[in-house]
């Protein structure tokens, strides 16, 4: 093929390194000749759907050959009323970016994106005040943090937003919102968009309602920031299944309280099992997914795990070349893990 000619690809993009995404269960079934795969990896819900969305799945099917409702109309109007705001302070979209995205969205529009470390695996909000200068444009605030699972307290948080100037967005991403326990923990949206702060929050449907594959989440900000995003989005971007099932989720709260249990109850298990195979877990986690130290390059450890048919992700891209972080399953996802960790350490004291 020709090369491209000088100036055709944005110069911010070269050298940028894209979001990895693993290969598919059923070729790496094939490739290592195993009988099952456990993917743990990606903070997807073990459970799928809500009952309410496969049904209006299977009715939406009937329509495919109609474009999607480009402005979300009934989907906006229903989350504005569940959050008790406006609805043009709802934005939709097939996805929002996190955790690494952030940095690589930042340099796809050739920004400069400052990364702060982290203190005992939480946000250091004092140090990312401190980072802040008459530049910057944005802050993310990932809450619960991926991949720790950390989560700041509420008086910390509120001296951030009494701190951070007010020519700066702050971006608070709670899209692990609906499996919290606690009590104090802060809802974004009812504490800071609606005290007038700089902020959208973001939301997602692809954890605890288990419509990864759909691709649909939201945020909920000021009218203007609101309608700015709007001119950025592709027409027709949330496909009609993907608003009709996020629609029926919203109606099941009974379901909600049963998968946030599930939840708890599998995450401390998973602890468990990690700890009694000698590996340290950072916490206490909130999300569900569990932040794991090794003490040694995660890149091996990970594929020895994975040739025992368990998929984890390693964290180097995230910046923890010796950590991984492993997604809570369903109990029996989680049994077979604990098997395959067994398998490895006798096969490493055999070799």
């Amino acid at each position: 093929m020709a090369d491209l000619p000088a100036g055709l690809v944005r110069p911010a993009l070269v050298g940028l390194v894209p979001y990895e995404p693993g290969k598919p269960v059923e070729e790496l079934q094939r490739e290592l000749g195993l009988e099952r795969v456990v993917k743990l990896a990606s903070n997807e819900g073990p459970f799928e759907p809500f009952p309410a969305a496969l049904a209006a799945l299977e009715r939406s099917a009937h329509e495919l050959n109609r474009y999607p409702d480009g402005g979300a109309y009934r989907l906006r109007t229903a989350l504005a009323e569940r959050h008790g705001v406006r609805f043009q302070e709802i934005a939709v979209g097939a996805g929002w970016p996190s955790f690494p995205s952030y940095a690589i969205y930042a340099r796809k529009l050739g920004a400069e994106p400052v990364q702060v470390a982290l203190r005992d695996h939480r946000y250091d909000l004092a140090a990312l005040l401190d980072a802040v200068t008459d530049r910057t444009k944005l802050v993310y605030i990932c809450h619960p943090n991926n991949p720790t699972g950390t989560v700041n307290s509420r008086a910390e948080l509120a001296s951030y937003f009494d701190h951070v100037p007010s020519h700066v967005l702050t971006v608070l991403d709670q899209a692990y919102f609906e499996y919290i326990e606690d009590r104090d923990y802060v809802d974004g949206v009812e504490e800071y968009v609606k005290a007038g702060r700089r902020v959208i929050v973001l939301r997602t449907f692809s954890k605890i309602y288990g419509l990864a594959g759909l691709r649909v989440g939201y945020g909920v900000g000021p009218a203007e920031l609101v309608t700015a995003l709007g001119k950025t989005r592709r027409a027709f971007d949330v496909t009609s299944p993907a608003q009709e099932a996020a629609l029926a989720s919203l109606e099941d709260g009974g379901e909600l309280e049963r998968r946030r249990a599930r939840n708890l109850e599998g995450r401390t298990e998973l602890g468990r099992i990690l700890r009694d195979a000698g590996y340290k877990v950072a916490g206490p986690a909130a999300g569900n997914f569990l932040f794991v130290e090794l003490g040694e390059d995660a890149q091996p450890w990970f594929e020895a795990l994975l040739r025992e048919g368990v998929i984890v992700r390693p964290l180097a891209g995230f910046g923890a070349p010796q950590a991984v972080r492993v997604t809570v399953g369903t109990p029996d996802e989680q049994t077979f893990l604990a098997r395959a960790l067994s398998q490895m350490r006798t096969t490493a004291a055999a070799s």
